[in-house]
């Protein structure tokens, strides 16, 4: 091979996507640099989504002297700390209405009525309030004498629920509808019944444990 040739003169190498990234990209914008800005760095406050393009040593700079909270008192720091949890979306105190309360004011006493408490709504339905936390925002002030109604309880234990469910039963179903979907769901997983497939005899276990979970039960 002659090293010598012409031929080698007139090679040309295709330059590679980086190389073309960095040849047209942005410049730093760090005054006097040169080099090309490939490093986004915040603006700051009030400037939420725009960005400098710097170097990788001037982003460097300039991030060890970021601080988003600069000009802002100690109060102003804590209230936009507390607002972030929330997103800094608003909020209001649960039960409150300032507008039907305001409207309820015919003379100047909350609710038109004097010692009523601001929160106070004269309503003509009940509610189940069992921890109080209605009660305690003053969406309905209790009644004396008045009973609240208890919610009402499971009829069965999470067991038994479970065992009804496997069998396609509601909580309602009695002895003679269990014994009878038992009967209807053996015959029909059952591998004599399916021409000796055994595949289903997963299921069949289910049902058999959930059957002796209701007869444990009284159920059935």
């Amino acid at each position: 091979m002659d090293l010598n040739s012409p031929l080698f003169d007139r090679i040309r190498i295709k330059p590679t996507c980086e190389d073309a990234a960095g040849s047209t990209g942005p410049a730093c914008e760090r005054p006097g640099c040169t080099q090309p800005g490939l490093h986004r760095a915040p603006k700051g406050r009030r400037q939420e989504g725009q960005y400098w393009r710097f170097c990788m040593e001037h982003v460097r700079e300039y991030n060890a002297s970021y601080n988003y909270f600069a000009g802002m008192n100690d109060a102003a720091v804590q209230a936009f700390q507390k607002d972030a949890v929330i997103g800094h979306r608003p909020t209001w105190a649960m039960g409150v209405n300032g507008a039907a309360r305001e409207a309820a004011k015919p003379d100047g006493q909350p609710n038109g009525k004097p010692g009523a408490k601001p929160d106070a709504a004269n309503r003509d339905w009940d509610y189940v309030d069992p921890l109080g936390i209605l009660r305690a925002a003053g969406v309905a002030p209790d009644r004396p004498g008045t009973k609240r109604a208890e919610p009402p309880r499971p009829r069965h234990t999470a067991p038994v629920r479970k065992a009804l469910d496997v069998m396609g039963l509601d909580e309602g179903a009695d002895a003679a509808a269990i014994k009878a979907q038992y009967k209807v769901l053996v015959k029909r997983f059952h591998p004599d019944a399916n021409g000796g497939d055994r595949s289903f005899e997963d299921r069949l276990r289910d049902i058999i444990r959930a059957h002796d979970t209701l007869r444990a039960a009284g159920l059935c």
